[in-house]
């Protein structure tokens, strides 16, 4: 995992734009977090934030109030929690007026809007970070120790996935970007970290079972993508909207002197049919929340130690836009029925 910053302790007042389901989650960190002395909620539902703000005993806001130029708010950092369409105006936002800003993935739904976003970002030299939370969990982090010490020998062959026990609201569907851009995003990232490797080519298929939203939106319930590294590494990348058994993420690296299991816990939602065998001892994890909750602790306290006092970012633009650029290559694979080069992605 990233080194944290521990001996900085000037707490800060932060703003959080969005209290849907991953944004209530992040206000409740933050009203925990002793670098948080102050605390303010937003939501194109001001409502919505005026009653998170009492549960947690903190401020809340409009929208507009937290972005106006003319009379800003006495803030020191952002977070974005909002809908990936907004992801990449608000990033823009966070520049022009100066505010350190962590954004929950993905830095936006297509190559213009993100490219846009990482410039204004760039040049601004904005301190900024891109919520990818798994680079802050124990066990990625071991696989990848293991990969560069040279225990595993030479990586010839990965699989990743990421399947929820339960589909979407409908809803939401329609502005995710799909199942590449909206789920697989974190297995793109994670494996870049991971590895050090880039991706160049991917082939992409799947199905559309289930809600009648996916096929009306040109999404996938069930996919599976093959993605090939630079140095000729392939490996596959799965995902499902209904894994009944329960909420799975994991991660298999296999390498020519033995290999790396990440997600292989006492909740890994697995059903063994051979005698003697009783695992998991624990009932599986139900969703990604109650999975990385600690990892998404440690990105948050990383952001306000390390980001927002101008020092290296774990993810930045610059990461978000490569694990991007491999999710729409995986939509235009589905599109087109081929493989796609990561270099048409342009």
């Amino acid at each position: 995992m990233t080194t944290l910053n521990t001996s900085t302790s000037e707490p800060h007042a932060v703003a959080l734009l969005g209290i849907g389901r991953i944004g209530i989650m992040h206000a409740r960190i933050l009203a925990a977090q002793r670098m948080v002395e102050r605390l303010v909620l937003a939501d194109v539902d001001p409502e919505r934030a005026a009653q998170a703000a009492d549960e947690l005993g903190c401020e809340s806001a409009l929208v507009e109030q937290v972005l106006d130029h003319n009379n800003p708010l006495p803030l020191d950092g952002l977070v974005v929690a909002t809908g990936t369409d907004t992801h990449a105006d608000l990033l823009i936002a966070s520049a022009s007026i100066g505010l350190p800003v962590y954004c929950e993935k993905p830095i936006a739904l297509n190559l213009e809007q993100a490219l846009a976003a990482q410039r204004a970002l760039e040049e601004s030299q904005l301190p900024h970070h891109i919520g990818f939370q798994r680079r802050f969990d124990t066990a990625y982090t071991r696989a990848k120790e293991l990969l560069e010490a040279g225990e595993l020998g030479e990586l010839r062959r990965f699989h990743a996935l990421t399947c929820d026990m339960a589909p979407p609201a409908d809803r939401f569907i329609p502005g995710s970007g799909g199942v590449f851009l909206d789920c697989n995003v974190h297995d793109f990232d994670i494996l870049r970290w991971v590895t050090g490797r880039e991706v160049v080519e991917v082939y992409a298929t799947g199905s559309a079972r289930g809600s009648a939203a996916f096929a009306e939106n040109n999404d996938f319930s069930d996919s599976i993508a093959i993605l090939t590294f630079d140095d000729g590494t392939v490996g596959s990348v799965h995902s499902s909207r209904y894994n009944g058994q329960g909420y799975e993420v994991r991660l298999d690296l296999m390498g020519t002197k033995g290999s790396a299991n990440v997600g292989l816990d006492n909740k890994v939602p697995f059903r063994s049919m051979e005698d003697g065998v009783e695992f998991p001892p624990e009932a599986p994890w139900d969703d990604f929340i109650a999975r990385f909750l600690p990892c998404y602790e440690r990105e948050l306290d990383h952001f306000l130690r390390n980001t927002m006092f101008g020092l290296p970012s774990a993810c930045t633009a610059t990461d978000a836009v490569a694990a991007l650029k491999i999710a729409l290559a995986c939509n235009k694979s589905r599109d087109e029925h081929r493989p796609v080069r990561i270099s048409e992605i342009a």
